[in-house]
């Protein structure tokens, strides 16, 4: 058997070992930790550079779940993140530190997960349950071009840029990093020009997770660092899980 082929039926064993899991759960996991993201005035700019006010109403949260990989030094990799919200989008500052950054598969739309890239996990209503082949929920990988692959209703990955503005700078040590999120529903149809945003309002809540993949030079990823802990069964299955992640919490600013 070739190594793509046998890359497959992993794969294949590791999808129904996951399903399984899902469908015998409960809805979401214990001890999912809830985000209250305070709503801005207007809209961010999407810069690199977390100048505006609103950002010091939101509270860091930490990236420390070690889902794949041997242990870390902090000078090789720090995450946390912060939330916002409009009633057009939702805003996320992540601020990283990463001592070396790998952007080796130039086709975005190739092993775009063993590059150096921030995952972003969407379930607009909560639900929880199996998004692998659907849009029950997304999985966005941000790369370090600014793009986003999620995978498609037809089991192949896709780009969904124009779902996420994402710009960051380098300041120091650390990466800051800010997207700007359209928010679509379990109807989302790829392909089709009628998809259109939902419009946000405090009191919604929505399922939030967020990773990290680190490369430093090898071939695949190193780490898969996550912020909601994953207590059974494969621990980097957020792509097709979404009752792993969080509650995010929209909320009136003070």
């Amino acid at each position: 058997m070739t190594n793509s082929g046998k890359f497959a039926c992993s794969l294949l064993v590791y999808s129904l070992l996951t399903l399984a899991l899902v469908s015998a759960g409960t809805t979401h996991e214990n001890d999912r930790s809830e985000y209250r993201a305070p709503k801005a005035d207007a809209p961010l700019s999407i810069d690199g550079v977390a100048d505006e006010a609103i950002w010091e109403q939101a509270r860091w949260r930490e990236l420390v779940h070690r889902w794949l990989g041997p242990e870390y030094s902090t000078e090789d990799f720090q995450g946390r993140y912060k939330v916002v919200w409009t009633e057009d989008k939702i805003y996320i500052l992540g601020e990283f530190v990463d001592d070396i950054l790998i952007d080796t598969h130039r086709d975005p739309l190739v092993q775009y997960w063993d590059d150096d890239t921030w995952e972003i996990f969407l379930d607009e209503d909560f639900s929880g349950g199996e998004h692998q082949f659907n849009h029950n929920a997304f999985a966005y990988h941000m790369s370090l071009d600014n793009q986003a692959i999620d995978i498609g209703t037809d089991a192949k990955p896709h780009n969904y840029s124009h779902h996420v503005e994402s710009r960051w700078k380098q300041q120091g040590d650390k990466i800051v990093w800010e997207l700007a999120i359209d928010i679509y529903t379990d109807d989302y149809e790829d392909g089709s020009d009628k998809n259109m945003p939902i419009s946000l309002s405090a009191g919604k809540v929505m399922g939030l997770m967020l990773a990290y993949c680190d490369n430093d030079g090898s071939e695949f990823r190193e780490n898969f660092i996550g912020s909601e802990s994953v207590p059974s069964g494969p621990k980097d299955r957020g792509w097709i899980d979404a009752g792993l992640f969080g509650a995010l919490k929209l909320v009136e600013s003070n």
